[in-house]
């Protein structure tokens, strides 16, 4: 891909804004294009087509999607017609370059953990549902890279995206949350993130990777963590059980197993409590 304008959609977001920011430090000579919700509706089709067709870019980063289960759940038509039918339509404009697809650990049920790219999913939520659906559209791209995640922490735009903001502004207004300590994911953070995604596009990478900590936290954890950064807000953390939860299911540990990116990145991934020690911005 070197050389060549590259799409990043979802810039309003949380890992697109980073994968923007960070592209004069990790993208080499690749030319992001930022494109977030104001300046194009992905969901307009036909303007898609048009804009695609006048830029001609040679890579699309695909970031954007419903992601909150609260949205996905109770608006399931448009959760699929965004996280499905809109990333169709860019895979058909992108047929005959890279496609870098992200994904989610949410493809799993959580029953067994350490999971590898190959285990077969079997989400137990809507968003994951179309997650999977549309796994199996970029699977068949001959260059199309899917990318799963975990949760991802970091500086938003709009400061409500990473899973660090969303614990911090519910502090912030003095609420008191309630922590699996039977939950489990691999937390990591956007810069992380975007340093490897840039690194796979340099590779022109196909196929599937999962990207996250090698360390697996519990929800409950994860707040201790931030709770001990940040003191000034009168943190506030109730330790609780998934068997205490009524509500839609939620797998129980969906952590990744990272072996396979590792072996392509220059950078050892590091663990979430590490990063988080050694951080400065106030994550």
């Amino acid at each position: 891909m070197s050389g060549k304008l590259v799409w990043v959609t979802g810039a309003g977001g949380l890992i697109g804004s980073e994968l923007v920011r960070s592209a004069s430090e990790w993208a080499g000579d690749l030319q992001p294009r930022g494109l977030s919700h104001a300046e194009i509706e992905l969901l307009d089709f036909p303007g898609v087509e048009r804009l695609f067709r006048a830029e001609r870019p040679g890579a699309i980063i695909h970031c954007a999607a419903v992601s909150r289960s609260v949205v996905c759940e109770s608006e399931p038509s448009f959760a699929r017609r965004t996280n499905v039918e809109a990333t169709r339509v860019l895979l058909d404009l992108a047929a005959e370059i890279p496609f870098i697809f992200f994904s989610t650990d949410l493809v799993f049920d959580g029953e067994k953990g350490d999971y590898v790219e190959e285990d077969s999913p079997n989400p137990l939520s809507v968003y994951g549902e179309t997650k999977m659906a549309a796994e199996e559209i970029v699977r068949r791209h001959p260059r199309g890279c899917i990318v799963r995640i975990s949760l991802t922490g970091g500086h938003s735009p709009k400061g409500d995206r990473g899973f660090n903001e969303e614990i911090k502004n519910a502090w912030k207004a003095g609420k008191a949350l309630n922590l699996f300590t039977d939950e489990f994911r691999c937390p990591t953070a956007a810069p992380i993130v975007a340093r490897a995604v840039w690194q796979l596009a340099s590779k022109s990478a196909v196929g599937t990777f999962h990207l996250c900590s090698p360390e697996k936290v519990s929800r409950y954890e994860i707040g201790r963590l931030l709770g001990e950064r940040h003191p000034d807000l009168n943190p506030k953390i109730i330790r609780s059980s998934r068997e205490e939860y009524k509500g839609a299911p939620r797998p129980r540990d969906t952590s990744l197993n990272c072996a396979k990116i590792q072996s392509l990145l220059t950078f050892p991934l590091p663990r979430f409590g590490d990063w988080l020690a050694a951080d400065t911005t106030g994550f």
